[in-house]
């Protein structure tokens, strides 16, 4: 691992002055934070280096990022290394002269000598800080406070806090290789070094979703149902258990002018029959589930040999965002896509050293339709107490297969609603049913602008109950350019919607069901559906996956 410090070997080459290497520690609420990479500062007349143990030891991992401080000139460089070969750095020559204080008669000895202190308020930030000029030099752990001494403590809003712990002296600075750095201006800079700190998997880029007899696969991507399905193989690397995991879609219309349903989703193919071979061969190649109401629906309830897919995030199109934006109102500026971002870190383990199918899905009409991206984000965290959890795929009634036949879930018009029986080999502990409910039907009386209660069932005792609503939808009004307006001054994205809006993602609900025994178990969900009317008819997109220790 190598380790660059730009300019240094030239600065340091012609630096006789005494050298100093000051140590600093870090405190939340005046408690030291375990497991910390102190901060060092390197110092002497002619510059100051900002750098770590783990750095300076060689035992941090990518990216590392050091600061140097040419007192010669007074300008600050962010020095960093993405990789092995990827060096990065920007000059700041405004930082260093722009900072003001509050300076204070206020004096306290730290190590043995007196301070005297400063402050000032940064991004509504109170920083305190506390300096020396007894030893003739200056540095300070941060940005601020370069040119005031030699800063010893800094405190932010009275609770946390970075100390001197050690000042000594040193007869040379660190060992430093030099090498080339790639200059950039600072958006780029704090760009690839906040994007080098995580991982991104690209799923799909700038995809078509529409409806048309001519949609085409490709050496990658599937298509299906008239091309509103996408799905691709990926192969994901290990995950770390504690890693926080991102999932994001960005969508705009390509034609299509109205509000539709979406999902990003995984298909579990640890069965002998999965979604997939539903999408190849056709819905009647699903296992069927039927509750009395004399109707079939395909695919959407775990079996034996089969589970159902799993959805990553479910999702809203606006009305016409981008391609509609010429549609223009008093004071309306529209957006030109929608950015839909949820974590799914519960779901590592289907993703976690696997190769699995991932789709995306917008239920549309419309020859033009839509145009998504969608990518993974691995976010690397260490986390003492992180619960592996088991993942099993229970259901889901949002009929992906729309435009191939798939029934729409209008099962909860029968008592029995959705019933789902499975079987744990081992006993599971802390379970929660990780639960996504849309209701739809867009007339008056439908489902979609009328509350309805959703009940939940374990062993045939009730579980958990709740009304999914949403009454924020006007919020999103300028992603709706296309939205019908009505005689009440409303338009139609406005309206309160059954745990949905044109323009957002449904969070799931996390339902806690307790420890379970090892066997057989039955989940069922009840809606009090309404009926239909004329050629109208409401229906519920539900999905549910048990999560155990």
């Amino acid at each position: 691992m190598k380790y660059f410090i730009f300019l240094a070997l030239v600065i340091f080459g012609k630096s006789f002055s005494q050298n100093y290497k000051i140590t600093y520690s870090k405190s939340s609420n005046g408690t030291t934070i375990e497991n910390q990479d102190n901060t060092l500062v390197f110092t002497n007349s002619n510059g100051t280096l900002i750098s770590s143990e783990n750095s300076i030891s060689k035992k941090a991992g990518f990216p590392i990022e050091q600061n140097w401080v040419d007192r010669n000139s007074n300008v600050y460089y962010q020095i960093a290394s993405l990789s092995e070969t990827k060096n990065i750095q920007t000059k700041d020559s405004i930082s260093l002269n722009s900072q003001s204080f509050e300076f204070s008669k206020d004096t306290k000895k730290i190590l043995g000598y007196t301070c005297k202190k400063a402050k000032t308020v940064i991004n509504s930030n109170t920083i305190e800080l506390w300096y020396t000029s007894e030893l003739k030099i200056q540095g300070a752990p941060t940005i601020l406070g370069q040119n005031l001494g030699l800063v010893l403590e800094v405190t932010r809003n009275g609770n946390y806090t970075v100390a001197a712990i050690k000042v000594e002296k040193i007869k040379s600075f660190p060992k430093l290789n030099f090498n080339t750095f790639k200059n950039l201006d600072v958006l780029n800079y704090r760009d690839l070094l906040w994007k080098s700190k995580f991982t991104t998997i690209p799923i799909f880029k700038e995809q078509i979703i529409n409806f048309s007899d001519d949609f085409k696969s490709n050496d990658s991507i599937l298509r299906f149902a008239s091309g509103t399905i996408a799905i691709r193989k990926m192969k994901f690397q290990s995950i770390r258990a504690g890693s926080q995991i991102f999932a994001d879609v960005t969508e705009q219309s390509n034609g299509d002018a109205y509000d539709r349903t979406g999902s990003f989703f995984i298909i579990p193919v640890d069965k002998k029959n999965s979604f997939l071979t539903g999408l190849q061969q056709g819905k009647t190649a699903l296992p069927i589930y039927s509750n009395g109401n004399k109707k079939e629906y395909q695919g959407v309830v775990a079996t034996e040999n089969y589970n159902p897919l799993v959805e990553i995030m479910r999702f809203f199109t606006p009305f016409g965002i981008k391609h509609y934006n010429g549609l223009q109102l008093k004071d309306k500026t529209w957006q030109d896509n929608v950015y839909y971002r949820q974590d799914i870190s519960d779901l590592r383990s289907l993703l976690s050293n696997k190769e699995v199918w991932v789709g995306v899905f917008i239920g549309n009409y419309d020859n033009g339709g839509h145009k998504v991206s969608a990518n993974i984000t691995i976010h690397p965290e260490e986390s003492a107490d992180h619960k592996i959890l088991k993942v099993i795929p229970l259901f889901c009634t949002n009929n992906i297969m729309e435009m191939a036949g798939q029934e729409y879930a209008t099962m909860f018009n029968a008592d029995k609603g959705l019933e789902v029986m499975f079987t744990i080999d081992q006993p599971l502990k802390n379970c929660k049913l990780r639960y996504i409910t849309t209701g739809h039907g867009g007339w008056e009386n439908g489902d979609e602008f009328v509350p309805k209660k959703n009940s939940i069932f374990l062993n045939g005792q009730e579980a958990f109950s709740f009304t999914p609503w949403r009454q924020d939808c006007g919020s999103y009004r300028s992603s709706n350019p296309a939205s019908g307006n009505f005689s009440n001054g409303l338009s139609s994205s406005d309206y309160s919607r059954s745990n949905w809006c044109p323009g957002t993602v449904t969070n799931p609900v996390y339902i806690d069901l307790g420890d379970l025994e090892a066997g057989t178990h039955t989940i069922q969900v009840t809606i009090p559906q309404g009926l239909p009317e004329g050629n109208s008819f409401s229906a519920w997109n539900v999905s549910g996956v048990l999560l155990g220790e």
